[in-house]
């Protein structure tokens, strides 16, 4: 009996990475397939609802200092038995959080929450902590963060990695994302000097360059901050993939299905597509289901990827608002396509 393995991404405000595999997966298994569910995260958004886990809750201050119910996650037995915990930063310091609209405040917007965060998934029993950097309100280089926390000692004995999809430099951080966040070309002077500063602060305090390691200014620099505390920064998409066992799974697979809201060059450095098709590796072919893509892509995919747009095919509207059922039909027609 052919086997598919759906591994995608969420499609950022349509549907998550859950319902996008199941939709997958129910196609396969009508059609008389075997199917794995492994719904994946680059590290960003939507990593809680990739790993799964036990939810909790802690109040926290958001970005603006106001009180958020923020969620985590509790994993017993992560990899090696270890009792994780994963954290979204955006849950406590993400624009998602800011009042609407024009909310924005880029100055002042911080990451206290995400160190409280730390220390409840602490408290809670983690040995290992995860932290998603993406969708931040934030650029204050994870100095509110390292404030609540207090001190590297404060973690002591747990592993902290930084999961990201972005190599940013920390002095880059406002530079490249400050203007997303609101910020003025003053702003991002402002906010450029003080992670600087923050640079010479964290060597002196911590004796850890933040500007010789690769990823640093992801989420407004919280990446840096964190490896101040003692993180090792880490590539999201890897990190989830072997939380979820993927090459596993790719291994036994006739057919791989993963898929985002838009593909473009980024997804293929970093990004759930481009890290399903290379464990692949050319054994098995790749089937890319998208919101959107890129025209170059559609009409040059990556060799071992057949790429379907959504949009292409049925237009924004139907793209938008029937995005798993669509995916499902997609799904259907390819495998009835497919030989084996």
């Amino acid at each position: 009996m052919p086997h598919l393995v759906a591994a995608p991404d969420k499609f950022r405000g349509t549907a998550s990475a859950p319902a996008v595999a199941a939709a997958v997966a129910g196609a396969a298994r009508r059609a008389g397939w075997t199917a794995d569910e492994i719904p994946m995260s680059d590290g960003g958004e939507g990593l809680l609802e990739a790993v799964g886990g036990e939810a909790r809750r802690t109040t926290v201050p958001g970005p603006l200092g106001a009180a958020t119910d923020a969620e985590w996650r509790f994993l017993p037995a992560a990899a090696g038995g270890t009792p994780a915990a994963v954290i979204e930063m955006a849950r406590a310091s993400g624009r998602a959080l800011l009042p609407h609209p024009h909310g924005d405040d880029p100055v002042v917007a911080d990451t206290a929450g995400v160190g409280q965060l730390l220390l409840a998934a602490r408290d809670g029993g983690a040995r290992q902590i995860i932290v998603g950097c993406g969708g931040s309100a934030t650029t204050d280089g994870g100095w509110g963060a390292v404030q609540a926390v207090g001190s590297p000692g404060a973690l002591a004995g747990l592993e902290l990695e930084v999961a990201c999809d972005v190599t940013t430099p920390f002095r880059q951080a406002a530079a490249l994302f400050g203007p997303q966040k609101g910020a003025s070309p003053e702003q991002v002077a402002l906010l450029t000097d003080r992670l600087g500063s923050l640079v010479d602060r964290y060597r002196r305090e911590f004796g850890i360059d933040v500007d010789a390691l690769p990823g640093a200014g992801a989420a407004g620099g919280l990446a840096g901050g964190l490896a101040a505390l003692g993180a090792r920064i880490v590539p999201g998409f890897d990190l989830v993939a072997a939380l979820n066992g993927l090459a596993r799974h790719i291994a036994a697979a006739d057919l791989v299905v993963t898929g985002e809201g838009h593909l473009d060059p980024p997804s293929f450095e970093g990004k759930v597509p481009g890290g399903v098709l290379a464990l692949a590796g050319g054994n098995c072919p790749v089937l890319c289901i998208v919101g959107a893509a890129d025209e170059a892509l559609l009409h040059t995919p990556p060799p071992g990827l057949q790429i379907v747009s959504l949009t292409a095919r049925y237009g924004m509207t139907r793209a938008r608002e029937e995005t798993t059922a669509l995916i499902a039909e997609v799904t259907a027609e390819a495998l009835e396509r497919f030989c084996l």
